[in-house]
């Protein structure tokens, strides 16, 4: 399962009570988790908790400055504020102790911002002790989201829940301001067992007071009593007793994993998917085979790990209070893998002792991120040399030996007599169909239905067949709706969004899950299809989903994105002056948020108002003039408008644009042969086939097209390459009978 119980778990109504309170019976504890950076996430800026030098000291970046003082006590930074003028902002905390230390300067309106210039905390032999740039060599403008005072660096919405407890961001829409509060400025005890009150109750009245949970609302006792015991034949271990659906793994992803908060008031205990929505193994975060590639936070990759499947939790390895190793280096992972068998030369390759040797190094690879911050790779994995050779992806043997490429690195292992297969075994699919191949898709229905493969692993495979309606895929995601893991179950309901509004009632069941994160999905899924399509209990079951789709989107209306989705179910029900009025809250946020013009133009023209729709169009390329997808919708437009000489103009300067965008190419190619210019059209798709052989839209129009103007030869090749690349596609089949 993919953490927590469900959503129905009874929880304890409980108030926070501090972490001082716990130390009066868990001393040993408490002063582990002193001396732990949870203890320190975040913290009120004072001379004992600054680590950077506030002496006057001036930092300069590409096309940037900053001076760092200190006055009457304070700290301050004198930097470009979010008009692009030099002015003084307090440091009000700071963020984080190793290896660097942010600070959240104070703006208007509730808002504290990550300052994008931090302090390296390591020592000065390191490299430490100096200013440096999270965004080195980079120009970042004010009116840009990556600028400090920008979105992507907002405290509330961004950082907040992960750096302290019992936080409620408190955002006022109406008024565009924040009243964040917390139980504790950092991560505390409660942060990850709960308010304590029950339990403190329970303890003051004394051990004669009947209470089998202890008053406490989760109990992380999943590793009590197990033990794990090392098979001398293999050198691995087994757990004495199956571990079941993880509580502590989901206590620990509120904040080790990328997600999207959806609602406030997470307490250990609860399902976690009822609060967040977590990211997949999508290829802007994980390379094709789930390493890590953007900043992830452990979660998603130690799901997709062999040692998640076999019952390892967090625990296993890390001591909880004060987040350190069980035991240092290759140690802790002999707690289960036998010493003689694998911290041995003839297992890891290395001298003993070397870099080479340590399991970590090869089996969890860092990925340095924050310039100076290395994370390893909880995915814990058999390096594979051969895959970077075949995909590209990176491996630990390189990543070391530098001076060395992929080939030598699989030559030394096969050589060994290893061929490495490893956990993973979706790489090959997840490669292709990010690369647009129409091979994939076979693959990636294999992966779904694979019930060895993580359910993180099937669920990120059917969301690579969304966009892609195939009678095989759509089969999938039918198989996926009643999948026993919710991830699955949220990933295969999108497959559904572009089919026909009746044809998405196989999603109607999930209204009623258990899990939320799964109802809000159906909920966006369906809101277009009318309700007289639905039973009574399925309306019954839309409404209560909607309120709290709504609800995710209302609770993020600080983001233009969530004001957009909005926007676009008020649309699907119907409620245009609702629609509009999200949409136009979103530019009141960022008025550079292309997305909300293209969904504003899109309610514009379903109401019929062309005019407007194409308006609204211009005024985003005013903000935004080299948006591609603005200037292929108002394409889109001038061409209903009987205005196609303009239309393609716009088309094409889309497509020239987003060379990477096939949909782009082929529609300009589509208003091309609608005004005419036949060749020019071939020319395009023809280019478009080359940067995307797989793209099926651009297949059946270079097979339809050639066979309009008699080139019948042609036209039939294309139409075989087409039919050889999608065999179950009925269309596909039938051009191809055709033209025969």
């Amino acid at each position: 399962m993919s953490g927590g119980p469900p959503a129905s778990a009874p929880v304890a109504a409980a108030a926070f009570v501090g972490s001082t309170t716990c130390a009066a019976c868990h001393a040993d504890q408490f002063a582990r988790w002193k001396g732990s950076q949870h203890a320190v996430a975040m913290q009120p800026a004072t001379a004992e908790t600054v680590r950077g030098d506030f002496s006057g000291v001036r930092f300069a970046g590409k096309g940037m400055e900053a001076v760092f003082s200190r006055r009457d006590g304070k700290f301050f930074v004198r930097t470009e504020g979010p008009d692009g003028k030099p002015a003084d902002f307090e440091v009000k905390y700071t963020f984080g102790i190793a290896p660097l230390q942010q600070y959240l300067l104070e703006l208007p309106r509730g808002r504290f911002q990550a300052f994008t210039v931090a302090w390296d905390t390591r020592p000065k032999e390191q490299g430490g002790q100096r200013w440096f740039h999270l965004q080195p060599g980079e120009r970042i403008a004010a009116s840009d989201e990556l600028h400090w005072t920008g979105p992507q660096y907002n405290w509330n919405f961004m950082c907040a829940d992960c750096h302290s407890t019992g936080l409620r961001k408190n955002y006022d829409a109406a008024q565009d301001r924040y009243a964040t509060s917390w139980s504790e400025i950092s991560v505390g005890c409660e942060g990850c067992h709960g308010p304590g009150s029950g339990h403190v109750a329970w303890a003051k009245a004394g051990s004669d007071k009947a209470s089998p949970d202890r008053g406490l609302t989760v109990a992380l006792d999943e590793r009590k009593g197990v033990a794990w015991t090392v098979d001398a034949a293999t050198g691995n271990a087994t757990r004495s007793r199956e571990r079941g659906p993880s509580v502590e793994v989901g206590v620990c992803a509120q904040c080790h994993a990328r997600r999207g908060q959806i609602a406030d008031g997470y307490q250990p205990g609860r399902s976690f998917l009822d609060h967040y929505r977590p990211a997949l193994l999508s290829p802007r975060l994980y390379h094709p085979d789930g390493q890590q590639r953007d900043e992830v936070y452990d979660w998603g990759s130690f799901l997709s790990s062999r040692m998640h499947q076999r019952g390892v939790t967090c625990s296993d390895c890390h001591e909880p209070h004060g987040g350190t190793l069980h035991a240092p280096g290759n140690a802790v992972c002999a707690q289960c893998h036998a010493p003689a068998r694998y911290d041995a030369a003839s297992h890891h390759l290395h001298r003993p002792g070397s870099a080479g040797a340590s399991c970590a190094g090869c089996h969890m690879p860092p990925t340095t991120y924050m310039v100076i911050d290395p994370r390893h790779d909880h995915s814990i994995r058999v390096p594979r040399p051969d895959l970077s050779v075949s995909l590209g992806v990176p491996n630990a043997c390189t990543s070391c030996h530098r001076d060395r490429a992929p080939a030598w690195a699989a030559s030394v292992l096969a050589a060994r007599g290893r061929r490495p297969e490893g956990f993973q075994r979706f790489a090959a699919a997840f490669a292709r169909a990010d690369a647009g191949r129409p091979a994939a898709i076979a693959e990636l229905v294999a992966v779904a239905g694979d019930a060895a493969q993580s359910p993180l692993a099937r669920a990120s495979a059917l969301s690579r067949l969304a966009g892609r309606p195939s009678p095989e895929a759509l089969a999938a995601a039918r198989r996926g709706l009643g999948d026993a893991d919710p991830l699955v179950r949220q990933a295969a309901i999108p497959l559904f969004e572009s089919l026909p509004a009746r044809e998405r009632l196989p999603v109607a069941p999930l209204l009623a899950d258990p899990v939320r994160v799964v109802r809000m999905e159906a909920a966006g899924v369906l809101a277009a299809v009318p309700a007289t399509a639905l039973t009574e209990a399925q309306r019954g079951a839309f409404a209560r989903a909607a309120e709290e789709y709504v609800a995710g989107q209302r609770f993020n209306a600080d983001r233009p994105e969530h004001r957009v989705n909005l926007g676009s179910f008020f649309a699907a029900r119907g409620q245009g002056a609702d629609a509009e009025r999200e949409l136009r809250a979103a530019l009141a946020l960022d008025r550079r948020y292309v997305p909300a013009y293209v969904n504003l133009a899109d309610l514009h023209r379903a109401q019929g108002r062309e005019a407007d729709a194409e308006r609204a169009l211009r005024e985003g390329l005013a903000a935004m003039p080299a948006s591609a997808p603005l200037h292929h919708a108002l394409g889109l437009s001038l061409a209903r408008s009987r205005r196609m000489e303009e239309g393609v103009i716009e088309l094409g300067r889309a497509a020239a644009l987003s060379p990477d965008d096939a949909r782009f190419a082929y529609v300009h190619a589509v208003a091309l042969h609608s005004a005419g210019k036949r060749a020019e059209a071939l020319r395009v798709l023809e280019r478009t086939l080359a940067r995307h052989p797989g793209d099926r839209d651009t297949l059946v129009a270079l097979a339809t097209f050639n066979r309009d103007a008699g080139n019948r030869a042609a036209a039939r090749d294309y139409a075989r390459r087409l039919a050889a690349a999608f065999p179950g596609d009925p269309e596909a089949s039938s051009l191809a009978r055709s033209l025969e």
